[in-house]
């Protein structure tokens, strides 16, 4: 990796996509969805499928902000680096591997939770439980354990599997999810999440499930992906995005700069 790097603070017209990726990194964390200086979120630049923004590496995602992103290509070259502190190479792996498999993703986000890593260690991964795990009948994916995701071949692996999907399940690992944006990553990781603690709470009160049918399931993964389609596709407002940011900017100012 060559890395070229620039002190100043960026202010350009990718602003608004380092602000949000900004936004999700302190959000993250604020949620207790981060894994130390580990996991990442990236994303693309408008308008070049080949670069991506993401945290530099040794940083918490509390110290994340708009200008202190990272700028790298597709090959692993730091086209941008403020702080000179690199990227991490594993993220990396991870991140280009959808970039450049799938230009319909601006964001990816991967995360390490306790509740995500459980599920992920169980053989049958998520169940549609609930409303927020039905949201992902049918729209899930799954990528088998490799080690530490520093091999670059397994990039090939991980998008064969992730196909046209938003959200996948890393087994034994973590979960990764994928948006038309960083409002729409953010949010479906929020509620995968959500779903793997419920999951959790429910298997370890041990008591008989309410069942649920499979295509009660599909319409309600039908009725969030329309919710979803009409913010990413048709206009409408994201009233949710706008109000985990008013939060950040009473409690974070700072993530904006």
């Amino acid at each position: 990796m060559t890395t070229h790097v620039r002190p100043e603070a960026v202010k350009d017209q990718n602003e608004p996509f380092r602000i949000d990726l900004a936004a999700a990194y302190r959000l993250i964390h604020r949620l207790g969805l981060d894994d130390s200086i580990y996991t990442h979120i990236s994303v693309r630049l408008p308008g070049r499928h080949d670069r991506f923004l993401i945290n530099p590496y040794g940083m918490r995602f509390e110290e994340v902000t708009a200008s202190n992103l990272v700028t790298v290509d597709l090959d692993g070259n730091i086209i941008d680096d403020p702080l000179g502190l690199g990227i991490n190479p594993a993220g990396f792996t991870i991140h280009s591997a959808v970039h450049a498999a799938r230009p319909d993703v601006v964001c990816v986000l991967h995360t390490h939770t306790v509740a995500g890593v459980a599920v992920s260690c169980q053989k049958q991964g998520l169940l549609p439980l609930n409303q927020w795990s039905m949201q992902f009948t049918g729209c899930l994916a799954y990528h088998d354990y490799e080690g530490i995701a520093l091999d670059l071949d397994e990039r090939e692996r991980l998008v064969a599997d992730l196909g046209d999907k938003y959200t996948m399940i890393l087994r034994n690992h973590g979960m990764l999810t994928c948006g038309r944006s960083v409002s729409e990553a953010f949010k479906l990781m929020h509620n995968l999440e959500r779903s793997c603690r419920a999951q959790l709470a429910i298997q370890a009160a041990g008591a008989e499930v309410a069942p649920l049918s499979d295509a009660v399931a599909r319409k309600t993964a039908g009725q969030y992906e329309t919710a979803y389609t009409a913010i990413e596709t048709n206009g409408v407002p994201d009233a949710e995005w706008a109000a985990f940011k008013r939060m950040l900017a009473r409690t974070d100012p700072d993530f904006a700069n």
